[in-house]
């Protein structure tokens, strides 16, 4: 798939550094200083910040907002209308007040980063906050609210979103075959719970 990159008559990109092979969409912005991967694509009337790191493979559908701080991992997919933040306290950087005006002097001072693993879904409408990690492979249902670090292959629902199960790396979400062991029904990939709370593959079963 790999190529030239693709952008829409209608899409403004700013950024000079857009991997081969991504295709930018009708109405879409992409500032300068936003860093894009390779083979990448993204839907009409998103936006993505200065500052944001994108990764390879990435699908962000339309009407997504990925701001300054926000880490995307490689083949990552975003439905439409996700929102993510990046400021736990904000108010207006333009507010007549000087602690507020201090704080807004130095992205340091309000700037909180968050992180998504590699082949993390997340599905429509969903707002994630800021100064998270969704781990590798997480899957986040439609319309939930992100508060708390997700481990990986945990599946999320609701607002706040709790973990209502694990999937599996290629999305099914997994059966249960005995105590704290787990099945994929589509391609067999067995995984277990441990202790701590994670969910880890053991390999395919036979």
């Amino acid at each position: 798939m790999t190529g030239a990159v693709f952008v829409h008559a209608h899409a403004l990109c700013e950024s000079a550094d857009v991997g081969a092979g991504t295709r930018v969409w009708a109405f879409a912005h992409v500032m300068k200083r936003a860093v894009i991967g390779r083979d990448c694509n993204i839907g009409d009337h998103a936006f993505v910040e200065a500052g944001a790191r994108v990764g390879d493979r990435v699908t962000i559908k339309n009407q997504v907002m990925i701001w300054d701080g926000i880490e995307i991992a490689d083949d990552v997919f975003i439905g439409p209308g996700v929102i993510f933040t990046n400021d736990l306290f904000p108010r207006s950087p333009r507010m007549q007040i000087a602690p507020v005006s201090a704080r807004y002097s130095r992205p340091q001072n309000w700037l909180t980063k968050t992180r998504v693993g590699q082949g993390a879904s997340i599905g429509a409408g969903c707002v994630i906050l800021p100064g998270i990690l969704i781990g590798a492979f997480g899957m986040i249902a439609a319309g939930a609210v992100v508060t708390r670090s997700v481990p990986e292959h945990a599946l999320m629902m609701g607002s706040p979103a709790r973990r209502a199960g694990w999937v599996c790396h290629c999305g099914s979400r997994l059966k249960t075959v005995a105590s704290r062991e787990f099945r994929c029904p589509a391609c067999a990939e067995i995984f277990s719970e441990t202790s701590d709370g994670e969910c880890i593959s053991l390999a395919k079963s036979s």
